[in-house]
């Protein structure tokens, strides 16, 4: 099927009744834990707070198994085709292809349920992998479960080549996947 236009666009109040739908449906923009009933309660008690912390690089994150570690740079982008598609993000640390241990990759996304398999994900990777080389990358990481083949397809189209396989939370085997930019 071919992919329609999308655009990466910053988390706006436009998307954001898009998001939150996506959010009531149980999709998580997280594919590490679900935090979608978190996530909807932030966007509920303060939508403009919700944006401004989306848009920030301040703080600090809290891992999956609870440790805090300060936010590296981030970049979130919301996946629009004309309406809420999924998330996008880059995290980088400023002349570095390195992360930190607690960080699964540079590239990170989230497709809808009912806009996958149109493309997107993959658009979206390109469009990405374009920032990130704007950022000044030479190099990015990408993770993904080792079932998961829709996103193995996603990052070997755009150029990704296996550098690892890892145990991943609960048993599932993680792949980390490098990109020459």
């Amino acid at each position: 099927m071919t992919a329609a236009v999308i655009t990466l666009v910053e988390p706006n109040a436009a998307l954001l009744e898009g998001y939150a739908a996506a959010l009531r449906a149980g999709w998580s923009p997280n594919t590490i834990e679900d935090v979608s009933a978190d996530e909807l309660a932030a966007v509920e008690a303060d939508p403009e707070g919700f944006l401004d912390d989306l848009n920030g690089n301040e703080g600090v994150v809290t891992g999956p198994d609870g440790r805090e570690a300060p936010r590296l740079p981030t970049r979130i982008f919301w996946i629009s085709d004309g309406e809420f598609c999924g998330v996008i993000g880059l995290r980088y640390q400023p002349g570095s292809d390195a992360l930190p241990d607690y960080v699964p990759g540079h590239i990170g996304y989230a497709i809808v349920p009912w806009k996958q398999r149109r493309g997107y994900a993959r658009s979206a990777l390109a469009m990405m992998l374009a920032k990130a080389r704007a950022q000044g990358l030479g190099v990015v990481t990408i993770s993904c479960d080792g079932d998961n083949e829709a996103s193995q397809k996603v990052v070997l189209a755009n150029g990704g080549v296996l550098a690892q396989v890892m145990p991943g939370v609960g048993g599932v085997t993680k792949l980390v996947f490098r990109v020459t930019l």
